[in-house]
């Protein structure tokens, strides 16, 4: 197991901060779904903070995937699969990296205008407002983005899921296999 991607595989760090994200957005989405049908008591702010802090991690681990993508390879797509599915990748890469940063900056964006309390994430560092205070037009924006963004991340993101799995069980190559934890691709264990 390399740190860095190579020709045929991606990287331990690669596959860590995919791992990690995949499993931090089941978690976010199943308490966003719970939360807001919770009655708005003083004994759900704990959810809430939670649910605040979570996000800026996702956007934390975004943000250092990002930067990760920048000075890591990517593995070579097989040679079997048809330039239209390339594209298409990409394509989705792009939209998972966007709302990977849109959904936790429209939630920060939402609490900012909501000016309920301070924003601490994982109550050490405080974070600053994104609007100075109370604005109740941004409030309500930024709530019906979020939600919106959300839903648009989910679909991005099964499709996502849904590829590699047809990539997997029906095209039979190493699309998924090289992102697996511990796993090594058939071009690796030949070379």
């Amino acid at each position: 197991m390399t740190l860095k991607s190579g020709v045929a595989h991606w990287g331990s760090l690669a596959k860590f901060f995919h791992w990690t994200v995949v499993l931090l957005l089941l978690v976010q989405g199943t308490l966003g779904l719970i939360m807001v049908n919770l009655p708005k008591k003083p004994n759900v702010i704990p959810l809430f903070t939670f649910h605040k802090s979570l996000g800026l991690t996702i956007l934390l681990f975004a943000i250092l995937r990002l930067l990760w993508r920048a000075f890591d390879r990517r593995p070579q797509e097989p040679a079997s699969m048809p330039r239209s599915q390339v594209v298409g990748a990409r394509i989705g890469h792009a939209l998972l990296y966007t709302l990977l940063f849109a959904v936790p900056l429209s939630g920060w964006l939402f609490d900012s205008a909501s000016s309920l309390r301070p924003l601490f994430w994982w109550n050490v560092v405080q974070i600053p407002s994104l609007t100075g205070g109370k604005d109740d037009a941004i409030k309500a924006f930024a709530e019906n983005a979020h939600e919106w963004l959300f839903w648009s991340l989910f679909l991005v993101a099964a499709g996502h899921a849904a590829a590699a799995l047809v990539h997997h069980f029906f095209n039979r190559d190493d699309v998924l296999r090289r992102m697996l934890p511990g796993r090594r691709t058939s071009v690796d264990r030949i070379g």
